[in-house]
Formats: structure tokens, C-alpha cells, sequence
């Protein structure tokens, strides 16, 4: 006997998100909802209605996976013939080469700690639909460490500086940065952190790194990493979205939550921009060939597109942060200063360093007519002069470090470029430095927090940066070299100059002998 078959009308997008999202989550019977979720009340931020907020990508855990192995079949197959061909032979430069150096020790180890982040925090929102979204990014953050990580391992097998990343991002001084920029978030409630990475990270930092290092990394011949950061670009897209949907979601929920994202927003602006450095750095002084100067990219990437995200926050009551006009003002000298600071301590850091050619300061002096040629270009011959003596500048003091972003204290006075900017603050009998009045008042904040700062500087002279069984009292010892040896930095490796290095040797014979073969 037949049996009659029913016919289902097929969900629709809307349904179906609904189902496998919303419909999984169910009310608790035995143990208070708040018992169940404690993190997202102390922050003082007010949710009246967690159905409110919506998915704008309505994205599900099944279509997630078949999204992502498809990503993965195409980015592995462009790697492994990336490297099966040498590739790394095809750059423009050798000095390019410390650009992926650069990113595996400073950014790779981000997308991990966000991963961490999105899962903790997936488990914290009594909501369900951001609980599913923050576990979708959560899988993303930890793809996005992987595939960074597998893509600049071929260079690894060349060139130094890259096979120490884990080590080195958990000590390096100049690592320091982005791993407090990552660990204040961290250790904020599940908002400020959806806030400050959904915001300061994905919206601002992702577009200034991905970008441009991105398209750098094409235009110089690099075609894993460009590989890589264009599959992680696509996920990005939908990481900001999720992001400013969360602080939209939350200023519509509650007036009272309004000052208190204000102040994050303060805050995690500032933080970004003092991290950003790094990668100001890069892209005028570090790509051989350069698709456009930080200014430029500024411009772009923060003064137009957050411009316009602000724009449209004013509606609630979103103010632009006052720290962007201190941003302005030093945008066309970030890069100059870091690379000067760098070339100085070119002996702690795990990328080699160079002056600039005339060819590049040239080019850097039409980026910066209002600056480079009046500050940085007479520097730069004067160090040039110094190394054509044989005696090459170098600054062997242990830099005093900012109390909050972590950065030393290399930046200028606001409007002042020829004097440094140095601030205190004094907390329970101990006083405190800062790079500047905006880490300062986020320090004078949350105190309590930030006086737990691991200061990498502070930790030699405590003795904490000496390998085990070291004894500082033996004759001859040399706390510098013993903090190099711990930091694994070979001392006076190349004395930190590119020029010369065993790197840029390497890459010119290994390339002549493979022109010599074809």
C-alpha cells in the first residue's frame, strides 16, 4: 500500500537561520539565567532584548563549512605551488623578506588570541545569535593563524627570524604591543572586547593591514602571503560587520549604554593607532616596491571610512574620539619615527633594518613634502655618513616604555616634532610613564589593571630575562648579551643591517643559481 508523501515547504533563508540558531538555544529550568551567564551585567551595559539583534550575513554552521573548505582547497593548492616552485626566489627584493618577519611575529599570533577571545566570550552573551556568531569568528581567527603561519613557513626554511615567533611575541620588547593590545581586551568584559576587536582591530587595523601589506605583498612578488590575506580578507568583511552590529545593537538597547561605549571607543581608537605604528613602519620603509604611503592609506582606510562610521553613530550619540586630532597631527611622522627607533635598536629585533636609499627618500619626501626633508632626511645622511666611517649609530640603552600601549618613549610632543613627549602619573607611592595624555588617561581609568603591566625593559633589569641557571654576579657577565640570548637574538647578528646579511647573501645566490639552471 502506497503511502501518501507530504510535501514541506522549503525554509527560507530567514527561517532556516532562525532555526538553526535561535531555535537551539532553550530557557533554563534549574539554574538562574544569570548564575548561567555572570560576564555580560558587570560591565553596566543594559540588554532589554537579545532577539534584537540580527546577523546581517543570517550565516549557518552548515553552508560556514562548506564555505571555508572551499576557501582552503583553492588558498593550499596557490601555497603549495608557491613553494614547490621556490618562489621565494621571485620577490622584487631580499629586504622584502623582513616584511613577512615582521607579520609572523607580530600579527599571526593575534589571529590565535582572537580566536581565544571570540570563544570565551561565544560562551559569555546570554544571546544565542551572537553566541553562534562569535563561535563562526572564533573558527575563523584560528583558520586565519593557521593558514598565515603554514604560507610564510617555506621562508622559514631559508631566512632567519621566523622559526622564534611564538618565543619572540611573548618577549621581544617591540612584540610587546600588539600582545598588551590583545591581552587589555582580553582581560575586559565580553562587550569591551566584541567592542574593541569588533572595532579597533577588524574595522580599523584589518583594513590598514590586509590592504595594504596585502596588495604590497602582490606587488612584490609574494604570492602566498597574498594568497592568504586575500582568503582571510573575505572573512574580515563579515568580522566588521559583526562588530558594529554588536555596538549598534547595544547603543539601541539602552541610553545608559551610550557614555559607556563612548569610552571604549576612546579608548580602543587610541590603542589601535599606537599599534598601528608597526605597520606604518612597514609600508613606507619595509616593501621594496610600495603601493602607497601610510598617509595615503590613512587617509583612506581611517579618515574616510571611519569618518563615515562615526558619521553615522552620531545618531546615537557618538561623538568622534578626541585623541584623532593628536592622530592627525602625527600621521606624517609615524613611520619616520619608528624606523628611526628601530634603526637604532636594529640589534634587538628579529628583522634587519636599513637606511634609506636616495631613490626611497625621495620617494618619501613627495609623500611628506611637509616633513621628511625638514626632520628625517638630514638624520638619515648623517647615520649614512656615520656607517661610510665604519662607525654606525647605535643606541645601547634599555628604552623606558609606555605604562599602557607598551611602545617606547620615541614619540614627539603634539605640533612639536623636535621635542619628546614623556607624561606621568602617580598611583599608590609608584610612578608611572606614558607615552602620551591619551595613555594616560586610560591608565588613570583602570589603574589596577595596568599596573600589572609585564614592561619588557623592567623585566631585564629584575633579572627575569635571563635564561635558567644564569648568574648574574659571575665575572665579566653582560646583561645585555644574557637578555639577547634569552630573547633568542643571536648577538650582533649582521649588527641588525640588512645590508650585507646572510639573509640578502642567501637570496642572491640561491636566485643566481636558479637563473643559471633555467
Amino acid at each position: 500500500m502506497d503511502m501518501p508523501v507530504t510535501k514541506k515547504k522549503k525554509l527560507g533563508l530567514k527561517e532556516r537561520y532562525a532555526l538553526m540558531t535561535r531555535g537551539l538555544g532553550w530557557e533554563p529550568s534549574y539554574q538562574p539565567i544569570d548564575d548561567i551567564f555572570p560576564m555580560d551585567r558587570f560591565e553596566g551595559i543594559k540588554i532589554h532584548d537579545w532577539d534584537a539583534w540580527e546577523d546581517p550575513f543570517r550565516l549557518t554552521m552548515d553552508a560556514y563549512w562548506k564555505y571555508q573548505a572551499e576557501k582552503e582547497r583553492k588558498l593550499y593548492a596557490i601555497v603549495d605551488a608557491f613553494a614547490q616552485s621556490n618562489g621565494h626566489l621571485t620577490l622584487s627584493d631580499a629586504r622584502y623578506i623582513n616584511t613577512v618577519k615582521l607579520f609572523v611575529n607580530g600579527f599571526a599570533p593575534l589571529e590565535y588570541m582572537s580566536h581565544r577571545g571570540f570563544a570565551h566570550i561565544g560562551r559569555q552573551f546570554r544571546g544565542v545569535g551572537p553566541r553562534v556568531a562569535c563561535m563562526m569568528q572564533s573558527l575563523d581567527e584560528m583558520r586565519h593563524s593557521q593558514t598565515q603561519i603554514h604560507a610564510i613557513s617555506n621562508y622559514n626554511r631559508y631566512y632567519s627570524g621566523m622559526a622564534e615567533f611564538r618565543h619572540h611575541h611573548d618577549y621581544l620588547p617591540y612584540l610587546q604591543v600588539p600582545k598588551s593590545f590583545f591581552e587589555d581586551a582580553a582581560t575586559g568584559g565580553p562587550f569591551e572586547f566584541i567592542v574593541a576587536i569588533g572595532f579597533a582591530f577588524e574595522y580599523v587595523l584589518t583594513n590598514l593591514v590586509f590592504v595594504p601589506f596585502i596588495s604590497g605583498a602582490a606587488y612584490n612578488g609574494d604570492m602566498g602571503a597574498m594568497t592568504f590575506g586575500f582568503s582571510a580578507q573575505s572573512d574580515e568583511a563579515r568580522h566588521m560587520t559583526l562588530g558594529l552590529e554588536v555596538i549598534k545593537f547595544v547603543l539601541e538597547q539602552d541610553p545608559a549604554n551610550v557614555p559607556i561605549v563612548q569610552k571604549w571607543l576612546n579608548k580602543w581608537t587610541w590603542r589601535g593607532v599606537r599599534l598601528l605604528t608597526l605597520v606604518a613602519m612597514m609600508q613606507d620603509y619595509m616593501l621594496p616596491k610600495r603601493v602607497m604611503s601610510w598617509a595615503e592609506a590613512w587617509e583612506i582606510y581611517f579618515e574616510e571610512n571611519c569618518g563615515a562610521l562615526f558619521r553615522d553613530l552620531a545618531r546615537y550619540g557618538i561623538v568622534m574620539p578626541p585623541c584623532v586630532e593628536q592622530i592627525r597631527l602625527e600621521r606624517d611622522h609615524l613611520s619616520h619615527i619608528a624606523w628611526c627607533h628601530f634603526y637604532q635598536a636594529r640589534g634587538t629585533s628579529d628583522f634587519h633594518v636599513w637606511l634609506p636609499s636616495k631613490e626611497d627618500m625621495d620617494w618619501l619626501s613627495a609623500k611628506y613634502p611637509d616633513t621628511f626633508d625638514r626632520y628625517y632626511r638630514p638624520r638619515y645622511e648623517y647615520w649614512a655618513k656615520c656607517e661610510a666611517e665604519g662607525k654606525p649609530f647605535e643606541a645601547t640603552a634599555v628604552p623606558m616604555q609606555c605604562q599602557v600601549c607598551q611602545i617606547p618613549m620615541m614619540f614627539t610632543e603634539p605640533g612639536d616634532p623636535l621635542t619628546l613627549c614623556q607624561r606621568h602619573a602617580d598611583y599608590k607611592g609608584e610612578q608611572y610613564h606614558f607615552c602620551s595624555d591619551h595613555c594616560r588617561d586610560i591608565f588613570e581609568d583602570e589603574p589596577e589593571k595596568f599596573i600589572q603591566s609585564k614592561i619588557a625593559g623592567h623585566e631585564v633589569f629584575k633579572g627575569n630575562a635571563f635564561r635558567p641557571g644564569t648568574d648574574p654576579t659571575a665575572e665579566g657577565f653582560n646583561p645585555a648579551a644574557e637578555a639577547l640570548a634569552f630573547f633568542r637574538i643571536e648577538h650582533g647578528r649582521d649588527n641588525g643591517l640588512h645590508n650585507g646579511s646572510t639573509d640578502e647573501r642567501n637570496f642572491a645566490m640561491w636566485r643566481g643559481l636558479a637563473k643559471a639552471n633555467d
